[in-house]
């Protein structure tokens, strides 16, 4: 069943969480200012070319953590503007949380959590409906990229300061989900399964099998899917905006 965390507990779980990391590793909080140890494994999952997915929800980062971020190439970031949640998974293990990712809050709040580890058969229906919440968020979130980060300002007093960063608007990342795993892939409709599900799917090479997902919106198709017809009914006029099919 799942486990409840203190503030000590959540930072160490946490901690181990991303060491565990080895398909995906999602961050959800509304505030981001990154301690030394996050930066440590966080450059740990770069090297070892491990997806990472952070969703914020204030359009404040200070200039120095803007920078770091922006030079992983592995982490993506996106906004969500109404995001009060925060939440930490990978492939096994989530954290339920009210503590966001900010050193302060890690050191001087009192803060709650509790750890959900999907290898136990009492906590996998938790996690995976927690899980389809993420991945709404995510869908609905909105994929930016930052101008040029100010340059750090004189701070007249201990508190620290936050200055805004102007964002801007890009095209939407282009994801899509394998239509037999339903792994995260390049959004191809020409090629709508991961390299090992098209291995498998090739041995037929049968483009009206059916198959799982949507190719577009990750959802259940109940065999409504197949190579030909990769994205559901309902989602193509939505794909079609999305992707400019």
């Amino acid at each position: 069943m799942p486990k409840y965390l203190k503030t000590s507990g959540i930072s160490a779980c946490l901690e181990d969480l991303i060491c565990e990391a080895q398909e995906r590793l999602y961050i959800i909080s509304p505030y981001l200012k990154l301690s030394d140890t996050i930066r440590e494994r966080l450059n740990d999952k770069e090297r070892g070319k491990i997806e990472v997915r952070i969703i914020f929800g204030k359009q404040e980062l200070n200039p120095t953590e803007m920078n770091y971020l922006l030079s992983l190439k592995y982490v993506k970031l996106f906004f969500s503007k109404n995001l009060h949640a925060k939440c930490y998974l990978n492939e096994r293990k989530m954290i339920i949380t009210s503590m966001n990712l900010y050193e302060f809050s890690q050191v001087n709040n009192k803060e709650m959590g509790i750890l959900i580890d999907k290898e136990n058969e009492a906590d996998r229906q938790v996690y995976d409906e927690a899980w389809k919440d993420i991945q709404s968020i995510l869908f609905n979130a909105t994929d930016f990229a930052y101008i040029e980060a100010p340059k750090e300002t004189q701070r007249s007093s201990n508190e620290p300061v936050i200055p805004k960063v102007e964002l801007r608007k890009v095209p939407a990342r282009q994801m899509g989900y394998c239509i037999r795993t339903r792994a995260e892939i390049p959004f191809n409709v020409e090629k709508p399964m991961s390299n090992e599900a098209f291995k498998s799917w090739s041995r037929y090479s049968d483009t009206n099998y059916p198959e799982k997902f949507c190719h577009f919106s990750g959802e259940q198709t109940n065999g409504e899917t197949s190579m030909s017809r990769p994205i559901l009914k309902q989602n193509w006029k939505k794909a079609k905006e999305v992707h400019s099919l």
